[in-house]
């Protein structure tokens, strides 16, 4: 294993002695899938929003109350509908006539982490009460600027597009999610694992947090110290104007998902317990950037969009 040098800590401790015990904790959990667990770790290290897509009942729920129980940041749960109005989302202005003036009330979205579940059977006037949550930080409500709490993700999830009763995110709203990833069946193993195991909800009930927001910002501040060579941005760049200029693709990637793919490339090297990323981290979490983003020219080809540009870009 390659050496570890010490990261600059207020704390004196390497963030990464805990990483190992953040992913212990998680597979008692999401049993079988340490591959997605450490990519949705890695998404909220690098600091983005995750959005989880896949069938019912494979454990997205599960996998969004998880990351905000071990890592010890409160937690709410949006249920989109195709009745949600933004204001379910963000909160309302009301007249109080004891004090003769308009107060607002806060709605689901002021907390740390939020469950946006089945995103994409809300209309899009519902979703885009997210869109400046999730790019600012904020939320606006007639004119007043409200900020939302530090550290704030939110883990949405949706059912495949073509289930009857889902509004596709337009592409605006989908570049918002730092990573898309899916969990799919569990292996024989797991799914014996669950079915003769503890129920997953009461599991998470109790379950304790193995770090707190303190040590999560640390965590985030190691990931910005994570060194990036000058031929590895040479990659990354290749691999941006591979997507742009290659006929394979209809649309290419924007600066937004590049910089976004450093960050969690870095992410991924932490995880890893490297202190420089490596042109292996870039591969590991591209799928999970691009896939999301990319289009391909030949819609056949749109499930192996990621692995087109991969294999089109050889490593320096």
């Amino acid at each position: 294993m390659p050496s570890v040098t010490p990261l600059n800590n207020p704390r004196g401790a390497d963030p990464r002695a805990r990483i190992g015990e953040i992913i212990a904790a998680g597979e008692r959990v999401i049993v079988g899938k340490t591959h997605s667990l450490k990519l949705a770790l890695t998404c909220l290290l690098a600091g983005g929003h995750l959005l989880i897509e896949d069938l019912p009942g494979v454990g997205k729920t599960t996998l969004a109350h998880l990351m905000a129980r071990v890592l010890g940041l409160s937690f709410q749960r949006i249920q989109f509908t195709s009745d949600m109005l933004p204001a379910d989302v963000i909160g309302v202005t009301i007249y109080d006539r004891d004090t003769q003036q308009f107060e607002f009330h806060r709605g689901p979205i002021f907390s740390q982490v939020i469950l946006g579940d089945e995103i994409n059977r809300a209309t899009p006037r519902a979703q885009s009460a997210l869109l400046e949550a999730m790019e600012e930080r904020q939320v606006t409500v007639d004119g007043v600027s409200h900020r939302l709490p530090h550290p704030f993700f939110v883990i949405a999830t949706q059912n495949p597009t073509y289930q009857i009763g889902t509004f596709p995110l337009p592409e605006s709203q989908l570049d918002r999610f730092l990573m898309r990833i899916s969990l799919g069946y569990p292996d024989r193993d797991a799914e014996r694992a669950l079915l003769t195991g503890q129920d997953r909800r009461t599991l998470l009930e109790n379950f304790p947090a193995v770090i707190g927001p303190e040590e999560l910002l640390e965590m985030q501040q190691a990931v910005g110290e994570i060194h990036t060579s000058s031929a590895l941005l040479d990659y990354v760049q290749a691999l941006l104007e591979f997507s742009r200029t290659s006929p394979e693709f209809a649309t290419g990637l924007s600066p937004r998902a590049g910089l976004g793919l450093v960050q969690a490339a870095r992410a991924w090297a932490l995880l890893s317990e490297r202190d420089s990323v490596m042109p292996e981290d870039v591969q590991r979490v591209l799928p999970a950037i691009a896939g999301h983003r990319l289009r391909a020219a030949d819609e056949s080809q749109q499930a192996h969009a990621a692995d087109l540009l991969l294999q089109g870009v050889p490593i320096p």
